[in-house]
């Protein structure tokens, strides 16, 4: 393999092309001298040059052809003839094979010792093409490199199993755990990096008759991760997720849960784990915490993000800039309760004022804020930190959820003296909410009192934007979905087939539906004086308040979801 390249600088070649000033590669070389970073490195850190720009002139400077990755799908024949996992070791991208040569893009040609490392392993002569490396990133985490580790792994245990002469009864000992240990310990990786590869939020380990059975939940729905795994390796499994976990592997009849962190690709991630015994055994769910990929996510966090339609932003936004009172979101776990919080006190944050919240756990760190990790072993609740941050001087307080009637009563008297406090609570919708601060013996006339407004939630999935096609209903099918037939003339409505860009499931990211209740003196009247919820409901609505399946339906005629998935997440009315 031979590289050829001109003697020509790149500071030069980008001068050349128009894509540099003189003044701008005086500056970066200047800067070069006090910077641990490479010049082109610290182009683009200082916004000179695009990554597109650079990496298109590192290819004229090595005479390599320049190649634009973002609509390039990898062929998965090419990749099923080499090792799986040799694409992430190596960083590289395969294109084609062309006689006994085979074409790969790479970001850096400048390391041989690599690339002559990876022509021996694939055993043909490279033919090399610069593209730039976030490309590079996103496509080999779109093949199904991380797909195939598992299925080898799973594979393995298949094979395993053929020789299995004895089954018995699994007895937990250090040295049946010791003996497991390199298979079990591939299975849970490949698993974590699969998982991660695929967006999921959740790893389900769940144990039947037939064997054990793992699970993602993507967007809010369970996807079978693996073929199903023998019996035998049940027991390994947990035992090995409670070791990482820092749970008490000879307990199993009681549940527990511990939490662990993983270092992958220099990136720190928290995983949440809860094992419980089953019929079968124990099963465990593993929850993600991937507190830099939710940072990227929502670098410019505002309520627009998540997806709320305008009318309801407009008035959610003057409710959480009231001076003091209460803000409450519900709806079930998952439903993105804790972001849309996060979302409103980004937009409230301005620095002069002090916000203070108190979580379990600390989801994502906001800038500027302070923030409590719930510690309950070490005597932490929400009730104990409450009331050690109103004698912190706040103005604004988070409480991650009120679960308890302690937290809830001094929530109340905060928003009744003068803090502006966001807390969510778990509640079907928004009336709901009011019957369950009532139980917790809170008193209704103070509780109204302090109610700026009570949201519920739910997260659609949106259909997939590449490979959805327009569909026709008829009639009757509209009508049982509780949606006017005669909707179809100014409506198009969709589906979809699935592609590689959903992984096949027709959908990619979800999107907020909410019903918010505002607290007009109306409705705390008819509260107070326990009104039925039917009066409650049509004194909201006069009041402007539109209801989940109504919010909804506003998507499903927008294009973003399906009727299908509408009716999985709320009810028909």
């Amino acid at each position: 393999m031979s590289i050829s390249f001109t003697r020509k600088k790149i500071g030069e070649i980008l001068l050349d092309r128009g894509d540099i000033t003189v003044g701008q590669l005086a500056f970066i070389i200047e800067k070069l001298k006090s910077s641990q970073l490479r010049f082109g490195d610290l182009c683009i850190q200082e916004g000179i040059v695009s990554e597109d720009t650079l990496y298109r002139a590192l290819a004229e400077q090595f005479g390599l052809e320049f190649i634009d990755l973002s609509s390039f799908r990898i062929d998965e024949h090419i990749l099923a003839t080499f090792p799986a996992d040799i694409v992430y070791r190596y960083t590289f991208v395969p294109l084609e094979i062309v006689g006994n040569s085979i074409a790969i893009a790479i970001s850096d040609p400048t390391d041989v010792v690599k690339l002559d490392d990876l022509e021996l392993l694939l055993d043909r002569q490279l033919l090399l093409k610069i593209a730039t490396p976030s490309n590079i990133q996103i496509i080999i985490k779109k093949g199904e490199g991380t797909s195939r580790v598992l299925k080898e792994v799973s594979e393995d245990f298949m094979l395993q199993l053929v020789t299995e002469t004895e089954k018995g009864e699994e007895v937990l000992s250090v040295e049946a755990i010791s003996a497991d240990t390199s298979p079990i310990i591939k299975l849970l990786n490949s698993t974590i990096m699969d998982a991660l590869t695929r967006r999921a939020s959740d790893i389900h380990i769940e144990t039947a008759m037939e064997g054990v059975v793992i699970k993602y939940r993507i967007d809010g729905v369970l996807y079978k991760a693996t073929d199903i795994i023998d019996m035998h390796f049940q027991g390994p499994i947990i035992s090995r997720l409670k070791v990482m976990s820092e749970l008490d592997i000879s307990e199993r009849r009681v549940p527990q849960d511990g939490r662990f962190k993983l270092r992958i690709n220099s990136k720190s991630i928290d995983f949440r784990v809860s094992i419980m015994p089953s019929a079968f055994g124990e099963d465990a769910v593993i929850r993600i915490l991937d507190k830099e990929s939710i940072a990227s996510d929502l670098k410019g966090l505002t309520l627009t993000v998540l997806g709320m339609s305008d009318h309801e932003i407009r008035r959610f936004r003057k409710m959480i800039r009231e001076p003091y009172g209460m803000v409450l979101v519900t709806g079930p776990t998952g439903s993105g309760k804790t972001t849309t919080l996060y979302a409103a006190l980004t937009e409230i944050h301005t620095g002069e004022e002090k916000i203070i919240t108190i979580e379990d756990p600390v989801e994502y760190l906001l800038k500027g804020i302070v923030q409590i990790p719930v510690n309950e072993k070490k005597g932490l609740t929400f009730a104990r930190g409450l009331r050690s941050i109103l004698r912190h001087d706040p103005d604004k307080i988070m409480v991650g959820e009120i679960r308890d009637s302690e937290t809830a009563q001094i929530a109340v008297q905060s928003a009744l003296t003068g803090h502006l406090v966001f807390t969510t609570v778990h509640a079907n919708n928004v009336f709901d909410v009011i019957g369950r601060f009532i139980h917790m013996g809170i008193d209704p006339y103070n509780f109204v009192s302090c109610l700026n407004c009570v949201m519920a939630q739910r997260l659609v999935r949106k259909v997939c934007s590449v490979c959805k096609v327009p569909v026709t209903y008829s009639d009757d099918f509209l009508i049982e979905s509780a949606i006017k037939p005669e909707l179809t003339t100014s409506a198009t409505f969709f589906e979809s087939k699935g592609c590689d860009e959903c992984n096949g499931t027709g959908y990619r990211g979800r999107s907020a539906i909410v019903e918010l209740l505002d607290l007009t003196d109306e409705l705390r009247e008819l509260i107070v004086s326990k009104a039925p919820a039917a009066v409650l409901k049509k004194a909201a609505s006069v009041a402007g308040t539109m209801f989940l399946r109504e919010s909804a339906v506003e998507k499903v005629l927008n294009g973003e979801t399906t009727i299908k998935e509408i009716n999985r997440v709320t009810f028909v009315e």
